[in-house]
């Protein structure tokens, strides 16, 4: 029972993180340095990354009609006209297509050196000194943007050169824990011109492969040997993760209607010292 309130708990801290640019990663691997699961260390690697399928399966609830591109109903765009391409959403192929472009640098530098990457970077100081780097950012970016016009008012609007350009920020989030995968993007689309709610919603659907491919990565080289235990942990980290990241979700797409991203900001920088102080008094 009490490993189970265990994955609760780090259900709650994904399903807030992963979409609030502050970094899930690294709180999740704060967050082990006080409460551990009595797991195997291979476990734990592979729980890291796959509770976040729960937190993916909220995003697919929530924008279904935007990311599904099968169907005649609202398809004011089809591929053609008759046929088969009738069903298919033209506007909503476009967007994946980008996604793809977007996903591929992090995609090949995950594959090829993800464990070097782990290994040198997973640590306390590495996470204190991306959330310090990428809070000041945020900072300095929405004084740059403050009164300027946005380019970017739509997610049809992004081209497959914008797509790439916020795909390389997303590698710097996949080799620095402690940077954030949704941080990285979204200062990435607000650097180039692109609204908040667009640079939000393009981070959201971004996910989906990335998240997807890491986990069934992860999963594969953990094996399919789960302990009755551990398939218990995992599910309900991921549900709670799932349950979380619905409210996460809506609650910020309305937050950044209305403000900016400096609070976060400032959440980083903070957080960043304090942990940076821990981790420094520790050794």
């Amino acid at each position: 029972m009490v490993e189970f309130l265990k994955a609760v708990l780090f259900g709650v801290v994904e399903g807030i993180t992963e979409w609030l640019p502050i970094s899930s990663t690294g709180h999740m691997i704060l967050l082990d340095e006080f409460v551990k699961l009595d797991v195997s260390e291979q476990f734990w690697e592979m729980f890291l990354v796959v509770i976040q399928l729960g937190a993916i399966l909220a995003v697919v609830v929530l924008f279904w009609n935007q990311i599904w591109p099968f169907g005649r109903r609202n398809n004011g765009n089809p591929v053609r006209k008759s046929g088969f391409l009738s069903w298919c959403k033209k506007d909503i192929w476009m967007m994946w297509f980008k996604i793809i472009v977007a996903c591929l640098p992090a995609a090949v530098v995950g594959i090829l050196f993800d464990e070097f990457f782990e290994s040198l970077f997973y640590n306390g100081v590495c996470v204190a000194v991306a959330l310090i780097v990428f809070g000041v950012g945020f900072l300095l970016i929405e004084n740059r943007n403050r009164g300027m016009a946005v380019r970017i008012n739509s997610l049809s609007a992004i081209t497959f050169q914008t797509a790439l350009i916020i795909g390389l920020f997303q590698l710097i989030a996949a080799i620095f824990p402690g940077t954030s995968r949704s941080g990285a993007t979204i200062l990435g689309a607000l650097l180039i011109g692109v609204s908040r709610t667009v640079a939000a919603e393009f981070t959201f659907f971004l996910a989906i492969p990335v998240m997807l491919g890491a986990s069934l990565l992860k999963i594969l080289k953990f094996g399919f040997a789960f302990t009755e235990n551990e398939l218990m942990v995992l599910l309900t980290g991921m549900i709670t993760a799932f349950l979380v990241s619905v409210a996460v979700i809506r609650f910020l797409m309305g937050y950044i209607k209305k403000h900016d991203f400096k609070v976060f900001g400032w959440y980083r920088i903070v957080l960043g010292i304090i942990v940076l102080l821990y981790f420094g008094l520790s050794v």
